[in-house]
Parts: C-alpha cells; structure tokens; sequence
C-alpha cells in the first residue's frame, strides 16, 4: 500500500513540474499499476482533468470498458465532488488517500458523496496514508504562488 502511495506522490511531484497543483494518483488491479497521472487541468485547459479523472480515462480505455471493478484508487488528496461521482460510476472498489480536504474535498469532507443515496457504488475508504507528504508538498506548491 505504502509503495502504490509513493508512486502517487511521485506523479504529484510532477505536477509541480508543470505549475499544476500537486495531486497524483495510480490506479492498481491486481496488485500492478494499470494508469498513473497528475493534475493536468492548466495544461490541457480543461476543468475535468484531475489526477483521479485522467487514471479513470486511461483504465477505461485500456480495459475498453466504463467499468473498473476490482481497481484500486490511490491518490494524494482526498477526491473532489466530481472526481467521487466518477470513481463510483467507474465502480472503484477501493479509494486511498493522503491527505483530507477540507475545502474542496467530497469524501469525508463537504457532501460527503459516497455517503449520499444519490450514490449508488461505494468504494471502501482508507485515508491518511502519507497524509504529512502530501500536505507537505501542498503547502509549499501554494506558498511559491503567494511570493
């Protein structure tokens, strides 16, 4: 679990690279990486283009189907509204996260979506793993953009 993290956080490294906001997120089956992305919402102009949408995207397409049952989300902030709407539609079986979100987060932040009975798929919840990291790179990402 801890290594699957830790190539999630490496793409949130990337992010950076790009001035995008540093989130990461891999998607796992069967215990191998099938999609790895960051957050490309600058780059590609585009509002949807989350970590967590792009790795649904690519396994999507790998698989050559919508469903993603038996996949396993990490990613390094805790999934938006939008991006929760789509792990269930995608029917993640399990979600990982760094760290919370109490902003713009939808997990066990705001609307709580998966708890919600317009949710019909829901993913097990396991948070807080390499929460200090992530909040970490978060902080300074966002300070470099205050100088």
């Amino acid at each position: 679990m801890k290594n699957f993290m830790s190539e999630a956080m490496a793409q949130a490294r990337l992010s950076v690279l790009q001035n995008e906001v540093p989130v990461g997120a891999i998607l796992v089956e069967n215990e191998k990486i099938i999609a790895a992305a960051h957050n490309q919402n600058i780059s590609a102009s585009d509002p949807t283009a989350h970590a967590e949408i792009q790795v649904l995207r690519q396994a999507a397409t790998l698989k050559n189907s919508p469903r993603l049952d038996g996949c396993d989300l990490y990613v390094t902030l805790e999934p938006c509204a939008m991006c929760a709407a789509a792990i269930s539609l995608a029917r993640i079986r399990r979600v990982y996260y760094a760290a919370s979100d109490p902003k713009f987060g939808a997990v066990e932040n705001g609307v709580r979506f998966f708890s919600s009975t317009s949710c019909h798929h829901h993913p097990e919840i396991y948070s807080g793993i390499a929460q200090e990291e992530s909040r970490l790179l978060l902080r300074e990402f966002f300070k470099s953009k205050r100088k």
